[in-house]
């Protein structure tokens, strides 16, 4: 089923006329629908107060308090779709992965996959696994009434990085190691990586999450070529494990210029685009019958009201005559952002853009 599909059975949702399921699904808006990758975090001093000495992951796990993360930026912005507060390690850890989220360091794995015995670490997800998730997400749904929630998960070869790697990288050297030189071993890790993946999301679908992202931040250091042969089967069967729930599926990379196509490729309705290359050549290199998300470098946002304003018109222009468009930043909202400046993007894109 695709996304421009009621789900079968069902009634249609109190979210799914809003402006950003309908661009999702390529249907004409009131007006382009923006949210902000990161919105729930660290660029809010709400954010910073509530989770003052209380762990990442520890946070991700108190049901109240995700709900209160996760509505702060719709309070405070008016965005048009609520992200679920997570982490993408989390099913890791909930599944017994010995890791951490080490301020200022990232997601560390205290015994990384290296070996084919090591893959025993990776067990099957069940909801009981998460049921903090199914809590967290009813409670929002009930708060955000026609605002869609998003829920979201790492990609199977963002995943195998960190188990890999044992912490974030910049070369990649173990992965790729073991993606090049033992590829049966890389191909199980994922695939496994996958039903986790998979798991995860049927859990937020089924408590309430109108859409899902499928975060692969570190595709961007792979060739097309090894995309397409070592990674894409296992982002596409993720995408194919949830396809019956007739919810957008989004997908996202860092750096992924040269990978677009095979991103949508992979089973996605809408596509996230980062700020390096523009909606309208984005739209080239995906084709047709997919949504674009993106995509203002979120530096602009330190570069005063005015700079905002004419990047942002730049990205509007580029996305003038595509089939869906979803107003982002090309990457997260970084730590010292002015929340004020993301609050004023918001009402400039809704006003460029109304119809």
């Amino acid at each position: 089923m695709s996304a421009n599909e009621s789900p079968a059975g069902r009634q249609p949702t109190a979210t799914y006329d809003s402006a950003f399921l309908k661009a999702c699904r390529r249907e004409p808006v009131p007006h382009t629908p923006v949210w902000f990758m990161r919105q729930a975090g660290r660029s809010l001093p709400e954010y910073r107060k509530v989770r003052e000495g209380i762990g990442m992951l520890d946070s991700c796990m108190r049901p109240e308090l995700v709900t209160e993360i996760t509505l702060q930026p719709v309070r405070r912005h008016d965005v048009d779709a609520a992200i679920y507060f997570s982490d993408i390690v989390v099913p890791l850890k909930a599944i017994g992965i010995d890791l951490d989220i080490k301020p200022g360091i990232g997601p560390v794995v205290e015994h990384p996959i290296r070996t084919r015995a090591d893959l025993a670490q990776l067990r099957d997800l069940t909801p009981e696994d998460v049921s903090y998730v199914t809590e967290a997400i009813g409670l929002l749904t009930a708060e955000l009434g026609a605002t869609p929630l998003i829920g979201f998960a790492g990609a199977p070869f963002t995943l195998a990085s960190y188990l890999v790697e044992g912490g974030p990288s910049r070369t990649y050297e173990n992965a790729k190691a073991m993606m090049y030189g033992d590829p049966e071993l890389w191909t199980d890790l994922l695939d496994r990586l996958a039903e986790i993946t998979s798991a995860f999301l049927k859990v937020q679908i089924e408590a309430g999450a109108s859409a899902v992202q499928l975060f692969d931040s570190w595709a961007g250091a792979l060739a097309p070529t090894d995309y397409r042969r070592s990674v894409l089967p296992a982002s596409a069967k993720v995408f194919r494990a949830v396809e019956g729930y007739g919810v957008p599926r989004i997908h996202f990379g860092v750096g992924t210029g040269e990978l677009l196509g095979l991103m949508g490729e992979a089973g996605a309705d809408v596509v996230g685009v980062d700020w390096r290359v523009p909606l309208d050549e984005a739209a080239r290199r995906v084709g047709p019958g997919k949504a674009l998300q993106g995509n203002l470098d979120p530096t602009v946002l330190f570069a005063g009201a005015e700079a905002v304003e004419a990047k942002t018109r730049e990205v509007l222009d580029t996305a003038t005559g595509l089939e869906g468009h979803v107003f982002n930043l090309g990457h997260g909202v970084m730590p010292s952002t002015d929340p004020d400046a993301l609050t004023r993007l918001v009402e400039y894109v809704h006003t460029q853009t109304a119809r």
